[in-house]
């Protein structure tokens, strides 16, 4: 991850634009207007992505509750960040409260329930942080997915992270019911 700081500090308008100029990029903003950009993942960690998005929406098209969004999807927090997680999903009864126009830049509110799964080039601290930081703007639940480690990290408001490792899955009841992501694929994806 990259991180231009202060020569390239941006406002919300200014984001937004370099990020519709910048197609092939992945960019996020920090509260203090500094942007990141988030490098390409290997074969390896898109495959694992790609599993996560997979069966977060089959859960979503079942559930019916929500909207699942894969990692393009810029979500700008309430503290004036711009984030994109890995995966995430939003209840229907909050999305309902968004404009037509705000539904089509980035959506102007913290996820219920984020996925952020940790890359061989991410730093763990940045990681922990981030996450910390979707919690103290409202996220009911997130998982980091660690799969070097074999390790899932579990954020909820007002509790003590967990820590789970060497587990075949997870479950996200009672914020997501029903939802279980399997790792199977996730800790040994098939190249």
């Amino acid at each position: 991850m990259s991180q231009f700081g202060a020569q390239l500090k941006s406002t919300e308008d200014t984001f937004y634009e370099l990020c519709r100029q910048n197609p092939d990029l992945r960019l996020e903003r920090t509260a203090k207007g500094e942007v990141i950009v988030m490098p390409p993942t290997g074969g390896e960690t898109g495959s694992r992505n790609d599993e996560i998005v997979r069966q977060l929406s089959s859960w979503r098209k079942e559930n019916g509750t929500g909207k699942s969004f894969e990692s393009s999807t810029g979500f700008k927090l309430p503290n004036g960040a711009d984030r994109s997680p890995d995966a995430s999903w939003v209840s229907k009864a909050r999305l309902a409260q968004l404009t037509l126009e705000q539904k089509r830049k980035f959506l102007p509110l913290t996820p219920d329930f984020a996925i952020e799964l940790r890359s061989p080039s991410d730093d763990l601290d940045t990681i922990k942080a981030k996450m910390d930081e979707y919690i103290s703007c409202g996220l009911r639940l997130g998982w980091l997915i660690d799969p070097e480690e074999k390790t899932v990290y579990v954020y909820r408001p007002n509790v003590a992270v967990q820590k789970l490792e060497n587990v075949s899955e997870v479950s996200a009841d009672p914020e997501l019911p029903g939802f279980t992501l399997d790792l199977r694929e996730v800790w040994e994806p098939a190249l």
